[in-house]
């Protein structure tokens, strides 16, 4: 079985995001894997005029909601369901468009510069960084944005590709791998897990300097 069909069989048993959040928005951004916790779209700045991609998009949740504060948005999905759906879903959003790639062919032929690119629970964590991060430095504007999340180091979930596949590293070798790849300003954090769960969630952040 391929990636993309791995990844294929896991949309279609997993659940759709739900229409409103839990104080009655009908888009919103989470970083975590955990329904309405965390921190908000702050942590990308100001998006308003600015190209964002989103390596991993899926039903384009996320993404939708920064168009709606003024982003114009691209969003990659290694699954042509994923991306179907999407395009479904925001057919009336204008300033977002979705494509099927997989990411480092996306970002080796394409020709765009993006301000922001975020990964949550996406790209980031299952590509190698050692060829993931050259290429997404090489699309981004300098001073732009990268935003990612995963699962703290150690911990085990069901998504394909296995344990040994995903690169859910540390704090200072995020900061190792970002900084030697063209990133500055690099900040990274843990985000405790909601009351009752175990399970934390890692973001980063960096700029491209």
């Amino acid at each position: 079985m391929s990636l993309a069909e791995s990844w294929d069989t896991y949309a279609a048993g997993s659940k759709p995001r739900r229409a409103v959040n839990a104080t009655g928005e009908r888009t919103w951004l989470n970083w975590t894997q955990y329904a309405d916790h965390g921190p908000n779209e702050s942590v990308l700045g100001p998006v308003a005029g600015r190209r964002v991609l989103e390596l991993g998009s899926g039903s384009g949740s996320n993404l939708a909601h920064l168009v709606t504060l003024g982003a114009t948005g691209l969003g990659v999905d290694i699954v042509p369901a994923r991306a179907s759906v999407a395009k479904e879903r925001w057919a009336g959003l204008t300033g977002i468009e979705f494509r099927t790639a997989e990411a480092t062919d996306f970002l080796s032929q394409t020709d765009e510069t993006f301000d922001v690119v975020l990964s949550i629970f996406g790209a980031v964590w299952f590509v190698e960084p050692h060829t993931l991060l050259p290429l997404i430095r090489s699309r981004m504007a300098s001073g732009g944005t990268l935003a990612f999340s995963h699962l703290p180091a150690g911990s085990q979930d069901l998504k394909p590709g296995g344990a040994g596949l995903r690169h859910n590293h540390s704090l200072d070798a995020w900061e190792h791998l970002l900084t030697g790849h063209g990133f500055a300003a690099v900040t990274a954090s843990l985000i405790d897990p909601p009351q009752g769960r175990t399970v934390g969630t890692m973001l980063v952040r960096a700029l491209a300097r």
